[in-house]
């Protein structure tokens, strides 16, 4: 015997037929939508009192909040994008749900239907102006809330919807709030502000998850208010409050196979567009050439990459733009890695769901046997990222912006340390090069 509808359902129901008699868009005109709902709420509450089989309703404010999400929010989702808390979402059937919180992952009580997990996805694709079909199978977007969407359907799947949706934390606006969260500490955050000020280079590095977007973007919450900021992503993650900053992402093809835009394209056209400091969201492939050639004529920029280590992002970087033809080879590659990054900050996702800047080196500018020689400015020392007492080598850098950041180094050394200029690809280390510790 098929279960009763509750009546949440039923009001929802009631309310989508009028929609369609009155030819009503919802999502142009929610407070249509609000109106409908509390019009078939009140309906609904004086025929169920009256007698029949009608469900009761017992909180009509939790009622009306499960109607609303139904017609105009991600229907039994919705309380996921509401919670704080919760940082991700994914469907990997309809009766498996999963949710992050705080980086540690556990299965919901819901079940759905492979009928409302579509109905769900077209919904959140509805502003977007994508689309996923048999014939596009993939699609990532970003949705009106600054999630980021991503769904594989079946025959790539095996059977059901494979959703995933990463919401990104709107409490996490600059530094200070991961200070605070124990991601790093004050030292190295103002390290990184200081960086940031001077117009440093700064590649960020770390696995899915480590908080690579977010660190990112409280960053930049530190720099310049005239500065003009161009970002360019596959979809829209970062979200600036700076005062001037323009934010572009990448476009799939259309039916007919053209309009596509790719992030080399973005990164060209960013270029013509007076940026005083361009951010990559993240480089995968071939636009890591782009990148660089931007960076290596002296405008100040930032990205992020996927690596297992600050010195192992560094030789990622090196090896992607060969991706771009046969024409780029790495004795051209390597060296403009070593000259026009700056920084790597490596962050990562510890057991229990806490991340944390694990690793801040600085490229020397040499390159030693085909590697890019860094210095470890901050270490971790147990559980704790320490300074290591080295200077970063380009203290020219930190000049040109009447910054130095010697006396905050020095003052983060707790203890005499002697570090060792270590290779990002090959064990060799060039007889001449040495550390520079910070001066007593």
């Amino acid at each position: 015997m098929a279960a009763m509808p509750s009546a949440a359902s039923l009001i929802t129901a009631r309310v989508r037929d009028r929609v369609r008699a009155e030819r009503l868009d919802l999502h142009r005109d929610p407070a249509a939508a609000d109106r409908l709902a509390r019009e078939e709420l009140r309906r609904y509450a004086e025929r169920s009192l009256g007698g029949g089989t009608l469900p009761v309703i017992d909180d009509e404010a939790q009622t009306l909040g499960e109607v609303l999400a139904g017609l105009i929010g991600y229907g039994p989702l919705q309380p996921y994008f509401d919670d704080p808390e919760v940082e991700e979402i994914w469907i990997n059937s309809p009766d498996a749900v999963f949710i992050a919180r705080g980086g540690v992952s556990e299965r919901t009580a819901l079940e759905l239907t492979d009928e409302e997990v579509r109905t769900l996805v077209e919904r959140m694709l509805q502003s977007t102006g994508r689309r996923v079909d048999l014939s596009s199978p993939f699609v990532d977007a970003s949705l009106p809330d600054g999630s980021r969407l991503h769904v594989v359907i079946p025959d790539v799947t095996r059977r059901h919807w494979s959703v995933n949706v990463r919401k990104f934390s709107q409490r996490i606006r600059d530094l200070s709030r991961l200070v605070e969260l124990g991601s790093l500490p004050p030292p190295a955050a103002e390290f990184l502000r200081m960086s940031v000020l001077a117009g440093a280079n700064i590649l960020v590095s770390g696995a899915t998850h480590s908080g690579k977007t977010t660190l990112m973007g409280a960053m930049l919450a530190g720099a310049r208010p005239s500065e003009r900021i161009v970002t360019v992503e596959e979809t829209f993650e970062l979200d600036l409050s700076a005062p001037d900053v323009v934010a572009m992402q990448c476009r799939s093809a259309n039916l007919e196979g053209s309009g596509e835009i790719s992030l080399r394209r973005l990164i060209k056209e960013a270029l013509r567009m007076r940026p005083d400091r361009l951010v990559v969201g993240e480089v995968r492939e071939a636009e890591s050439l782009d990148l660089l050639i931007a960076l290596n004529s002296g405008l100040p920029g930032m990205c992020s990459i996927h690596a297992n280590s600050a010195r192992d992002a560094l030789v990622k970087l090196a090896t992607l733009p060969l991706l771009a033809g046969r024409n780029i080879d790495s004795s051209f590659v390597v060296p403009t890695v070593a000259g026009a990054i700056d920084l790597v900050v490596h962050c990562e996702l510890v057991r229990g769901g806490r991340r944390r800047v694990a690793e801040i080196v600085a490229p020397t500018g040499d390159v030693v046997e085909g590697s890019i020689e860094a210095q470890s400015i901050f270490t971790l020392r147990g559980e704790e990222l320490a300074a290591t007492g080295t200077l970063p080598a380009r203290e020219q850098v930190f000049a040109r912006a009447g910054l130095d950041p010697r006396p905050l180094l020095r003052s983060a050394v707790n203890t005499a340390v002697t570090p060792a200029v270590t290779p990002a690809v090959n064990p060799a280390v060039h007889p001449s090069a040495g550390p520079r510790a910070v001066p007593a």
